[in-house]
């Protein structure tokens, strides 16, 4: 399938956005994951919605990717901010989505 490296990136990302979101709401000090859960929802939606732009070769969708992208640098920014294990897991796989993203990109 085309783009098939991509779009892996895309649902690996997704699915430790849910996770990372869903694993939030048991930390002790839930205020402070708030911004982080909302990331993570937008961040899955929107590596979701690529991935399946992307597996029906939909055309022109270099906007998609590339809010795709930013986002994903947002999301690990913040994850980064924080000690969980799942926080961290996450940002990496955002970066790791970022960069494929932005390899589609250029």
């Amino acid at each position: 399938m085309r783009n098939q490296e991509l779009i892996s990136a895309l649902y690996n990302c997704a699915a430790h956005c849910y996770h990372c979101a869903d694993a939030c709401l048991d930390e002790e000090d839930i205020k402070m994951m708030v911004r982080c859960i909302r990331l993570d929802k937008i961040c899955a939606t929107t590596c979701t919605a690529t991935a399946e732009a992307l597996a029906v070769d939909s055309q022109d969708i270099s906007g998609l990717v590339r809010y795709c992208q930013e986002i994903c640098q947002k999301c690990a920014d913040e994850c980064e901010k924080h000690k969980s294990d799942h926080c961290k897991q996450c940002a990496e796989a955002c970066r790791k989505c970022a960069e494929a993203c932005s390899q589609y990109a250029a």
